[in-house]
């Protein structure tokens, strides 16, 4: 009877160990084909959706390269070169995400300012998902944080008479309440100028341009976007979001005044598009040496990554970022203050261009533009 009892003991345990080693080989093959995917030059949603998880597919592979090792390596050819396209996974994932870590040095300077100074600009960003009806919950994040910007995406017409209540707040406006989850509303403290709704590549989806007043009688430009994901239900593939992303680098880029440029890019920050549009833009990542900041998908914590974005040009520097708890939407909220300090603009590094750089831009612009004649009628203009 003993002897019964331990050899089931053993089978149950190599059967167990078997089912380890398949699941271990299984989650080794989708943090491989994730990697190798992306790097084609494909436009396809099913290509650059692996763009977005690659802080999980860094730990897919770690993992996998460990328990490999550990329960299921042998000293065998195959079993090596397993090994060997692990390791390969977990170093290049590595560096995709070390830039946004604590490690990697920051590439906005922290200020040292007082608080209280006059040429601070704080903003909120906030997608709030159109389904959503928790307006309480946002209206207490703009209450305890007072933003001198609130910006809104995937905001309705229901969203904006549920926020009357702060616009005692907020006299300065712009509103583009839609049913397409594209809507958009910009409230501002602070004076505004040259107010304009921009359709770059869809009659349907719109980008705000203004201008804002700091307290200290300095003008700044801002910029609001949100583009179309590449998704099955969006879009079949990114050209239209590449596009309208580099094209709004490529106006900030030419920009007399400093600037932000801020919102729900529906776009990861260490994707070859958002590099694209910093190198082209000039523009500098306060994400950079400080965290992730992930604010997509906020059910889900496994699942998570940087869609909301705030960019910004080297006349500022950070007072401080956060990204905030939840409000019923799928994406948190991001708050951050920047500081203005033009005269120590040349402290920080703006990325830049290579010799390659303006055709890539020209090249993605043309695509996009392409891809939005063959499904729709683009509306370039202004509102």
């Amino acid at each position: 009877m003993p002897q019964t009892t331990s050899y089931g003991k053993r089978t149950l345990k190599t059967r167990l160990l078997n089912i380890l080693s398949i699941l271990t080989r299984a989650l080794a093959v989708v943090a491989i084909i994730g990697t190798v995917v992306p790097l084609f030059p494909f436009e396809e949603w099913f290509v650059r959706v692996f763009d977005f998880p690659r802080l999980q597919l860094f730990c897919l592979a770690l993992g996998s390269f460990i328990l490999y090792l550990t329960l299921y390596y042998q000293h065998r050819k195959r079993g090596k070169f397993f090994l060997l396209l692990l390791a390969v996974v977990v170093i290049y994932q590595a560096i995709n995400i070390y830039p946004y870590t604590m490690l990697a040095e920051v590439q906005t300077k922290q200020t040292e300012r007082d608080p209280a100074d006059t040429t601070q600009l704080s903003i909120m960003v906030s997608n709030v998902l159109m389904t959503n009806t928790k307006y309480s919950k946002l209206m207490g994040k703009v209450e305890d944080y007072q933003p001198d910007i609130l910006l809104l995406l995937e905001s309705d017409s229901v969203w904006q008479h549920a926020l009357q209540p702060l616009m005692a707040h907020y006299p300065y406006r712009i509103e583009i309440p839609l049913h397409n989850t594209y809507g958009m509303h910009l409230y501002s403290k602070l004076p505004l100028r040259q107010k304009r709704v921009n359709y770059l590549l869809s009659k349907e989806i719109p980008s705000i341009k203004t201008y804002v007043q700091l307290r200290s009688g300095d003008w700044v430009e801002l910029r609001g976007v949100h583009p179309k994901p590449p998704v099955p239900t969006e879009d079949g593939n990114s050209r239209k979001r590449d596009a309208e992303i580099i094209l709004v680098g490529e106006d900030v880029s030419d920009s007399k005044y400093p600037v932000v440029v801020a919102g729900d890019f529906n776009d990861v920050a260490w994707s070859a598009t958002t590099k694209l549009f910093q190198e082209v833009s000039g523009l500098l990542d306060p994400r950079i040496g400080r965290g992730f900041y992930s604010t997509f998908n906020a059910n889900y914590p496994l699942l998570r990554w940087p869609l909301d974005h705030v960019f910004h040009s080297t006349h500022f520097k950070l007072v401080e970022m956060q990204r905030l708890s939840g409000i019923g939407s799928d994406h948190f909220p991001i708050y951050i203050k920047l500081s203005y300090e033009p005269d120590e603009k040349y402290e920080q590094t703006a990325p830049k261009a290579d010799e390659g750089t303006q055709e890539e831009a020209t090249e993605t612009i043309t695509e996009g533009i392409e891809e939005a004649k063959s499904t729709e009628q683009p509306a370039t203009g202004t509102k």
